[in-house]
């Protein structure tokens, strides 16, 4: 018998910065762990919308909107969210942590000229040469949080590194799966 209290895992940061790679492995740790846990990411999460959406300050709201409102859905099924979004502006977070309950905001920090040397997407290359509008950190701005609950500098840290720091607050925290205690008839 178990005893789960949910949260939502917010990863931020650049595009490249490695939130997705952070984001899938901790959820699995997480299902490891015996939580009922859902991973959101930001790339699946515009796939599935109707219309795809453009990076405009516009459609930027709409995403995000579209994000916390499937991370509430679940939590309130039950479910801790590992959610994995570039969230460059700070009201989207703010949002975020008005609305999700036991919000954890985790700030997946590297380097521009690191998640452009990274770019597995090819998107910042694309950015520079001006085929893509309002692109995070090269024609938009990405918004620091100014008091993320964890932040991870992915450049010098392994992803091992980073997922472990996670694990660490949770621990701390007292959010991991703890057993209850059984009560035996004598």
């Amino acid at each position: 018998m178990f005893q789960q209290q949910n949260f939502v895992l917010w990863l931020t940061g650049l595009p490249a910065a490695g939130k997705t790679t952070i984001g899938k492995i901790i959820y699995q740790e997480l299902k490891n762990k015996g939580h009922k846990a859902h991973h959101l990411d930001g790339d699946e999460v515009r796939a599935i919308t109707k219309n795809k959406l453009s990076y405009s300050p516009e459609d930027r709201n709409k995403n995000i909107s579209l994000a916390i409102n499937l991370a509430k859905k679940y939590q309130d099924k039950g479910f801790t969210v590992v959610a994995s979004f570039i969230s460059p502006y700070r009201k989207h977070r703010e949002c975020g942590r008005d609305r999700l309950k036991n919000y954890i905001e985790v700030y997946v920090n590297s380097p521009l000229e690191v998640c452009e040397a990274r770019d597995p997407k090819g998107m910042y290359k694309k950015a520079r040469a001006g085929e893509i509008e309002y692109f995070t950190g090269i024609s938009d701005p990405y918004e620091e949080p100014d008091n993320p609950e964890i932040e991870l500098e992915t450049n010098p840290k392994s992803v091992d590194e980073c997922v472990s720091e996670i694990v660490k607050y949770l621990e701390a925290e007292g959010l991991l799966l703890k057993r209850l205690k059984r009560y035996d008839f004598r």
